[in-house]
């Protein structure tokens, strides 16, 4: 049986690309011959939403709250699953810690915005309680011009923290895609 990996997806702020980075890891895993499980741990359920829409069958999308999320790793796991990503709340809070604990990697998507940086020590904390996983930081919604993508990831840096060396830029096709 091949060995599951899981990446967890957390943001502190809502709108800075969490469930849109999750669904196009997912999707981007299952092109590369892997089998998918999403877990949507927000109660929005944006993401199951989204396989909604869809008639393909992989990735496989839950809705699952957080108090569950050892038995549907499980239960992926004994399907077959071999890749788990984990869509949580948009908030650092008890059920991004859960879903950080249980993952191999945590990504954060960072919009390059204020009011999205002035969160990193309240990230950092969440980080330590979950047992200092392995995290990287994703610049999203950078703009395509200018270079507040790149200052954004310098500061994210500069607080200690390890920068995804992709910017995600704001573009009309990621905010269509989920169509």
């Amino acid at each position: 049986m091949a060995t599951l990996q899981t990446v967890a997806i957390v943001a502190e702020k809502g709108g800075v690309g969490k469930t849109t980075l999750a669904l196009t890891l997912a999707v981007a895993a299952v092109q590369a011959g892997r089998k998918v499980a999403v877990f949507d741990l927000d109660p929005q359920a944006t993401a199951a939403q989204w396989t909604d829409r869809r008639e393909t069958e992989f990735p496989w999308v839950v809705a699952t709250p957080a108090t569950r999320l050892d038995s549907a790793i499980a239960n992926a796991k004994a399907q077959g699953v071999d890749f788990v990503v984990i869509d949580t709340p948009p908030n650092a809070g008890r059920d991004a810690v859960e879903a950080a604990r249980r993952a191999d990697l945590v990504l954060v998507p960072v919009e390059p915005h204020l009011y999205t940086l002035e969160t990193l020590p309240k990230l950092a904390t969440m980080l330590k309680l979950a047992g200092d996983v392995p995290a990287l930081f994703v610049v999203t919604k950078a703009a395509v011009q200018g270079k507040e993508g790149q200052d954004a990831a310098a500061f994210i840096a500069a607080q200690g923290f390890a920068v995804c060396p992709v910017t995600l830029h704001l573009r009309a096709a990621h905010r269509h895609a989920g169509n």
